[in-house]
C-alpha cells in the first residue's frame, strides 16, 4: 500500500511541529511518499522579498537562512547537524546564485523560481529529521522527481501524463528500496527545467499530482483542522465534522469557500478513484474526513453551508447580447487575461453578469475599456456581495429543496442577487448582500444540516 502524505506550512512550521510530523510518518503503515509546503510564513516572505529585488537581496538571504538554520540547530546536533548543514549550504549556494543572476531575473517565470524556494528547505529539514530517527529518507525537489507543469507564470497546471511517466522512473525505485521520499510541493517544472508554481495553496494540488502519478492507494492532507465541517466554526460554534464526503461535494465546498483543501486537489485523485483524507497533524488521533467516489444515500437535506465574502457583481448591458455569443466570448476572454476567477455567470436578453472578487474589479474595468465602445451600453457594479454555497446529496432530484432554501433566505431578510443552480447536482449557490450572509448561513445550518451519522471508511 502506498500512501501520499502532505503536510502544510503550520505542520512543519517549528521544531516541535516537525518532530510531531516525523512521528506521524514513522507510525504510519505501508510505503509512504511525503509532500511538504514551505514553513509557515516563508512563502509570504519570499513573495514580498522578490518584489524588492535587487535592493532586498542581502536582507532576504540573511533572514531566510537564519530562519531555517535556527530550526535545524534545535533539531540536530553533532554528526546529524553536520550532515544537514552540508546539504543545506549546497542548496543555499544555489539560492544565492539565483538571486544574483541578472539574466535569470529577466525571465517571466523568475518569481516562480524564487517563491518556490521555501519548499526546497522544508523538505530537506524533514528528511533529515526522519534520518536522525533512524528512518531511510531522501529529500527530492520537483526537478529531481520529474513533476512537470505547463501554463502561465504563477499559475501552472500539472502535466499528469508526463509526471506519471517520469516519477515512476525517478521516484518508484526509492519506494521499492524502502526509502521515504520527501518531495517539494507547490511547483513543477516546465519543459526547459525551470520552476512553475501552482498558485497559492498549491501544495495540496502537488500532493494529488504525486498520488496520481504513483497510483497511490490513499492521499492524506495533514493540516491544522480536524477535517471538513458543516459550516465555518467561527460563525457556527456547534458546526459538526463531516466524516465522509464524495469528490463532488468536497470540490464544491473547497471552491466556494471552505479553506480546508485547495479546490484543485480533487481532480487528480478523482480520475483514478484514489481516496483522500483530511487530517489534523496536531491531533493525529482524529480520523478526519474521508473523500472518495462512492455515493451513499443520506436523509439530511444539506451536508454543509460555506460562504465566500468580499465579492462584486459586474453587470454588462448591451442590446440583445444573448443573440451575440461572440461578444460574450470576447468579454470573458478579456476578463481571463488577468487570471481572474469568475465564481458565477448569469445572463438575460441584454445583460451578462459576472461574480468576481472585489479586488479584481479595477483590473476588469481596465480590460473591458479596451473593447469596442459600441459593443457595451453600460457597466454596473454591485459591491459588498457574498456567495453562499449549500451542499447536499442529489439536490436537483429533491423536490422543493430550492423553495426551502430560499424561504430560509427570506427569514434572514436578505435579497438574492444572483443564483447558480443546475451546474452541479450537489450544490446550490446564490449571492446575497455581505451584511446579511452570516444570518443566512446560520438559519440554513440550523434548519437543514442534519447530524452526522455515517461512519467513515
Amino acid at each position: 500500500m502506498i500512501t501520499v502524505m502532505k503536510f502544510g506550512g503550520t505542520s512543519v512550521g517549528s521544531p516541535e511541529a516537525l518532530q510531531r510530523v516525523a512521528k506521524i510518518i514513522i507510525d504510519g503503515s505501508g510505503s509512504k511518499i511525503i509532500v511538504v509546503s514551505a514553513m509557515s510564513g516563508i512563502t509570504n516572505f519570499l513573495v514580498k522579498g522578490v518584489d524588492g529585488l535587487p535592493d532586498s537581496r542581502n536582507d532576504l538571504i540573511e533572514e531566510f537562512e537564519k530562519k531555517h538554520a535556527d530550526v535545524a540547530s534545535q533539531l540536530f546536533d553533532g554528526e546529524s547537524l553536520a550532515e544537514f548543514m552540508k546539504d543545506f549550504e549546497e542548496r543555499m549556494g544555489r539560492f544565492r546564485n539565483l538571486l544574483s543572476d541578472e539574466a535569470a531575473s529577466k525571465d517571466p517565470y523568475y518569481k516562480d523560481n524564487i517563491t518556490s524556494q521555501g519548499e526546497r528547505f522544508s523538505s530537506l529539514i524533514l528528511s533529515h529529521v526522519l534520518r536522525s530517527a533512524g528512518v531511510r529518507s531522501v529529500a527530492l525537489t520537483s526537478e529531481d522527481c520529474g513533476i512537470y507543469a505547463e501554463g502561465r507564470p504563477l499559475s501552472g497546471s500539472a502535466d499528469l501524463r508526463k509526471s506519471e511517466s517520469m516519477m515512476n522512473i525517478k521516484v518508484k525505485p526509492y519506494i521499492d528500496e524502502g526509502v521515504i521520499p520527501v518531495i517539494t510541493g507547490f511547483y513543477g517544472i516546465k519543459n526547459d527545467g525551470l520552476p512553475l508554481t501552482f498558485g497559492r495553496g498549491g501544495s495540496d494540488y502537488s500532493a494529488a499530482v504525486v498520488a496520481n502519478a504513483m497510483n497511490a492507494d490513499l492521499l492524506e492532507i495533514w493540516t491544522d483542522v480536524d477535517g471538513f465541517m458543516s459550516a465555518d466554526p467561527r460563525i457556527i460554534p456547534d458546526a459538526i465534522k463531516i466524516e465522509e464526503m464524495n469528490f463532488s461535494e468536497a470540490a464544491e465546498l473547497a471552491y466556494f469557500g471552505a479553506k480546508v483543501l485547495h479546490p484543485r486537489t480533487i481532480e487528480p485523485v478523482r480520475i483514478k478513484h484514489i481516496p483522500l483524507k483530511v487530517r489534523n497533524s496536531f491531533k493525529p488521533e482524529e480520523p478526519g474526513t474521508i473523500i472518495h467516489h462512492l455515493r451513499r444515500p443520506r436523509d439530511d437535506m444539506l451536508r454543509s453551508v460555506a460562504m465566500k465574502t468580499d465579492l462584486s457583481i459586474i453587470a454588462i448591458n448591451s442590446a440583445e447580447i444573448a443573440y451575440h455569443p461572440e461578444m460574450v466570448a470576447r468579454i470573458i476572454e478579456k476578463i481571463a487575461e488577468n487570471e481572474v476567477v469568475i465564481y458565477s455567470i448569469s445572463t438575460s436578453l441584454s445583460t451578462v453578469a459576472f461574480l468576481v472578487h472585489s479586488n479584481d474589479v479595477k483590473s476588469i474595468f481596465a480590460k473591458l475599456n479596451t473593447l469596442d465602445p459600441g459593443d457595451i451600453e453600460r457597466i454596473e457594479v454591485k459591491n459588498d456581495m457574498a456567495l453562499v454555497c449549500a451542499v447536499g446529496d442529489n439536490l436537483l432530484s429533491k423536490c422543493g429543496v430550492s423553495a426551502e432554501i430560499f424561504t430560509a433566505v427570506k427569514e434572514a431578510k436578505a435579497n438574492v442577487e444572483m443564483i447558480s443552480e443546475g451546474a452541479s447536482d450537489v450544490s446550490l449557490n446564490f449571492v446575497v448582500p455581505m451584511s446579511r450572509v452570516t444570518d443566512v448561513v446560520k438559519i440554513l445550518h440550523n434548519k437543514y444540516v442534519g447530524s452526522e451519522s455515517d461512519e467513515g471508511l
